[in-house]
């Protein structure tokens, strides 16, 4: 059994499939039922008992200031080239706290605090086993190892959510090949997440962290955002 001693909150991005919402208030920083996205994530994970928090910011990076003086143990980590590259930019900025670290973006709402449990059997993702079809990255396994993983989705299979766990010995792995990959300009442009699943999966033996299916929520545009809150519901009604 591991357990996790820190975690990264991915929050550079610009969150462009809910403009206009996110032109002047980064994605993570949206209320969601009154409290801002990443909110709830901290908050899960301090519930936790994890309050080594680093949060990598780059777009609108100033809004995100006032949770370093909110919460002890939190500090921001600057992308300096978040508009430039993927979110591998992000990882890279951090990736001198790669160790017995839950790796999250920012942008997800928490319903269930066991999402984040510290205590975990094998580094690998939160994901929900299902038979529909699915247009999210989605996992195969043999034994509890992760075989493959489809970007395309499918249908049966572990559906990943943007949750991971890495034990000491894969997150000094997991930093050796993304310094590798990252290396390589023309690689820049890759999510973190293919540098293990899809361009060293060799160098690994990921497992999966089972949860509920509504222990996280995932909302990708602006839809999705006022299905879940009611006072969204003007963002997309037509004029």
């Amino acid at each position: 059994m591991y357990k996790i001693q820190r975690a990264i909150l991915m929050a550079a991005g610009r969150g462009e499939r809910l403009m206009p919402l996110t032109a002047r208030t980064p994605k993570p920083l949206l209320r969601v039922h009154g409290t801002p996205m990443i909110e709830s994530m901290i908050g899960a994970l301090r519930r936790q008992g994890i309050t080594e928090i680093y949060v990598v910011v780059g777009y609108l990076k100033e809004a995100f200031a006032y949770l370093e003086d909110k919460y002890d143990g939190l500090t921001l980590i600057e992308n300096p080239v978040y508009d430039r590259y993927n979110n591998i930019s992000s990882l890279y900025a951090a990736r001198d706290h790669l160790e017995d670290v839950l790796i999250a973006d920012a942008d997800q709402i928490i319903e269930d605090d066991a999402a984040v449990s510290p205590f975990y059997e094998r580094s690998g993702y939160n994901a929900v086993y299902t038979d529909r079809p699915t247009k999210e990255w989605l996992m195969q396994t043999e034994e509890g190892i992760v075989t493959s993983c489809s970007r395309t989705g499918g249908c049966g299979g572990w559906q990943l959510y943007s949750i991971s766990r890495w034990n000491a010995r894969d997150g000094r792995m997991l930093r050796q090949k993304l310094e590798e990959t990252y290396a390589d300009e023309g690689r820049r442009n890759l999510y973190w997440d293919d540098v293990p699943l899809f361009c060293f999966p060799e160098a690994f033996r990921l497992g999966i962290f089972e949860m509920e299916a509504k222990a996280v929520t995932e909302i990708d545009d602006l839809k999705e955002l006022a299905a879940f809150d009611a006072d969204y519901a003007d963002c997309v009604r037509p004029a």
